[in-house]
């Protein structure tokens, strides 16, 4: 009996574009038809409210790994970022497809029909106090020494939502990630992408992670078998800092890991404060043969260069500390 193989997503466009690709893999590996079934999750619902008022990012998944633990779906597709650094009990990611691009993109109004921007270029079209469009505190403390007299404003919303937003004159730019806009066919919309050490991205981002039970020996090798290993191995690290540092979804924390054709490993990264543009960057090396190491020791350069102060207090904050989307 041909048993199908049920994956489960959000409804959003990326979500499911990200869904479709992995079916796809799966299927040219001659693994038995693949059923995408949709998820709806509290963070889909609350479209309109701060994350930080209805739980952080964590929104996005716990549904589907609920689904995921009580057997009603065989494996799930997320965006890596989207995920806790502490995995629930019994499932684990056994596959990623390779990295898209991590930057941060720049968007403004199409009518004003600027792309290929440099970040000079960028400042100089928005002027000295535009209203910039992002949700992640990460973004806003890291562009305000390149935007110093921007106004941030909150945005939610799938892609499409955000740039109609935008086109409706409701900001002078978003702030996005690269990544997701290409796999949407929407790359022509961006502006400018920000370098990587002038806004460090979030960890995990550019990346789809793919998870399921632990106990599924079948689906787990045959994932492992489709994964890339370069995005594996940037994902682990970029995670065991995370888990290192001791943050979770709503932490202002960048962390990239770029890895060169001989294996050796470069890990930049940041934690910013909340209400002021104080941050600490940090920047580690190592190899392809012990990543979580790499993520580890970068933590604690961080922390002991002032970090641990700034964590202290996100989470002594009372206000509203938007999770980074």
């Amino acid at each position: 009996m041909t048993v199908t193989w049920r994956i489960g997503t959000r409804g959003s466009a990326l979500a499911l574009w990200q869904a479709h690709t992995v079916k796809a893999r799966l299927e040219a590996l001659g693994v038995a038809p693949c059923e995408i079934v949709v998820i709806r999750t509290d963070g889909d619902r609350l479209q309109e409210a701060p994350l930080s008022d209805i739980g952080g990012k964590r929104l996005f998944v716990k549904e589907i790994e609920d689904a995921l633990l009580e057997g009603e779906i065989d494996l799930a597709v997320h965006s890596a970022k989207d995920m806790a650094v502490t995995l629930p009990v019994g499932l684990h990611i056994a596959g990623v497809l390779p990295r898209a691009d991590a930057r941060d993109a720049v968007v403004v109004p199409e009518a004003r029909g600027l792309s290929d921007a440099t970040l000079a270029d960028l400042a100089g079209a928005l002027g000295p106090t535009p209203r910039i469009g992002t949700s992640s505190v990460r973004r806003v403390a890291q562009l305000h020494r390149q935007f110093p007299g921007a106004e941030f404003l909150p945005v939610r919303g799938n892609v499409d939502t955000r740039l109609r937003k935008l086109d409706a004159g409701e900001y002078d730019a978003l702030v996005l990630a690269a990544a997701g806009l290409h796999r949407l066919d929407r790359g022509s919309r961006i502006s400018g992408c920000l370098p990587v050490d002038v806004c460090i991205p979030a960890p995990g981002q550019g990346i789809v992670a793919i998870e399921c039970r632990e106990d599924a020996d079948d689906i787990t090798q045959t994932l492992v078998a489709m994964s890339d290993a370069a995005a594996d191995v940037a994902l682990r690290v970029e995670r065991a800092l995370v888990a290192a540092i001791g943050g979770g979804c709503q932490l202002p924390l960048g962390a990239h890991c770029r890895q060169g054709e001989d294996g050796s490993l470069e890990l930049l990264a940041c934690v910013t404060s909340i209400e002021s543009e104080h941050e600490v960057r940090a920047i580690g090396f190592g190899d392809a043969s012990d990543p979580e190491a790499l993520g580890e020791q970068v933590a604690e350069r961080l922390l002991a260069d002032g970090a641990r102060a700034i964590l202290d207090a996100v989470r002594e904050y009372d206000g509203p500390l938007p999770a980074d989307e």
